[in-house]
């Protein structure tokens, strides 16, 4: 295993483990083999171990596991705090102190507010008084180091990123979203300013394996190189110096093998002109059903009505190269669950993304086109559950 350090030059794992989900056996968590899955990757250098207090019954596993086998010590947990659940300064202690007492421990070693959408949503928590809180339990030695993970553009993810004095940050990236989400760009930017990037979603859930269509995989068969999907995607994350560690859901030994080798064997640097140009076939393979050509570049933001741009064309296309189900989470997570709403609804067709747009993307019919197929019935009624939920 390699090592990449925090802020404070504390060594992480390459590869950390997600422990959102383990394998059910009758309705319940196979705990033998969770057990057997999380020692298999602290014996093999893995030292960061993700999970949240959302998380069915993952926290109270884990720390179960790591009491059981007295390694806690000797690893570092990330947990996150649902703030869209807090109301007030009483709150932030009492779900806090439940999710220590879950994890049967006195401190977290990297805690996170758990899906940060907005500066609006910050800008709340601090009238809760969070900014005094975190600097009580950091002066405590309750939490050692905060941060945040997001689902977003860039923009907003810069802004954030600005926004407070944070130790490091967690986004979606994958070579299929270097343009998207919070991007290469936001990636870049938030190492710029001294953080630890934790990734997420290198594998989109796994399909980037699993539901890689038939000429991707022929791509992939056919190159000189010969390496699972799963270990070029990798590769492709941990050729960047700016990436810290790279999350995986492993439920597998076969998985946690192949991901700590690659994670012992990867270098910066390594991929090269013709690795580059192969993964981007694969890329183009992916988005052969792509609806718009989109970029991600965001010169078409920001819109005088608050659309994102970039996060509806990218769901948009997420659900014609994927599914329904992918394209609508994606969708309702960049556009809905915030203070100020960005769907593809709220255009006017004013015509001034136009004007800035490098693809010449007739983007005020391509957003009707993705209001259509993304702003059904089922969105509507979780819009409405949403603007319920961010008010309270």
């Amino acid at each position: 295993m390699q090592y990449r350090k925090d802020k404070y030059g504390n060594d992480l794992s390459l590869l950390g483990f997600g422990c959102m989900r383990f394998t059910k056996k009758a309705g319940k968590v196979d705990f033998k083999k969770a057990e057997h899955e999380i020692m298999t990757a602290y014996k093999g250098g893995v030292n960061y171990f993700d999970t949240a207090y959302i998380y069915p019954g993952s926290e109270a596993l884990i720390g179960e596991i790591f009491e059981k086998n007295q390694i806690r010590d000797k690893i570092n947990i990330a947990t996150k705090l649902p703030h869209y659940l807090i109301k007030s300064r009483e709150s932030l202690d009492k779900l806090f102190n439940e999710e220590l007492t879950r994890l049967r421990t006195d401190y977290i070693d990297y805690y996170l507010m758990h899906m940060l959408t907005d500066i609006d949503a910050w800008e709340r928590m601090k009238t809760l008084g969070i900014e005094e809180w975190i600097a009580e339990k950091k002066a405590s030695g309750q939490i050692r180091q905060i941060g945040f993970s997001y689902h977003g553009n860039t923009e907003m993810f810069c802004r954030l990123i600005d926004a407070y004095d944070w130790d490091f940050c967690m986004i979606q990236y994958n070579y299929m979203d270097e343009h998207s989400q919070a991007g290469k760009r936001g990636l870049q930017y938030a190492s710029q300013r001294g953080l630890p990037v934790i990734i997420m979603e290198p594998l989109r859930g796994g399909k980037l394996v699993n539901l890689l269509p038939d000429n991707a995989k022929h791509i992939f068969a056919d190159y000189k190189i010969k390496r699972s999907p799963a270990e070029w995607a990798f590769r492709w994350l941990w050729n960047q110096p700016e990436v810290t560690c790279v999350l995986s859901g492993m439920n597998s030994e076969a998985m946690i093998s192949e991901n700590i080798k690659t994670a012992s064997e990867v270098q910066i640097g390594e991929l090269g002109k013709e690795d580059e140009e192969m993964l981007q076939k694969v890329c183009n393979a992916i988005n052969a059903k792509m609806k718009v050509g989109c970029t991600g570049c965001g010169y078409c933001v920001p819109c005088p009505k608050n659309v994102d741009i970039p996060g509806t064309f990218a769901a948009y296309n997420r659900l014609h190269s994927e599914n329904w189900f992918a394209g609508t989470k994606e969708y309702l997570m960049c556009t809905t669950f915030r203070k100020t709403p960005t769907a593809a609804s709220n255009c006017i067709g004013c015509g001034k993304c136009e004007q800035h747009c490098p693809q010449a993307i007739p983007i005020r019919e391509k957003l009707a086109d993705a209001q259509k197929e993304l702003e059904g019935p089922a969105y509507k009624i979780v819009r409405k559950l949403a603007k319920w939920f961010v008010k309270f």
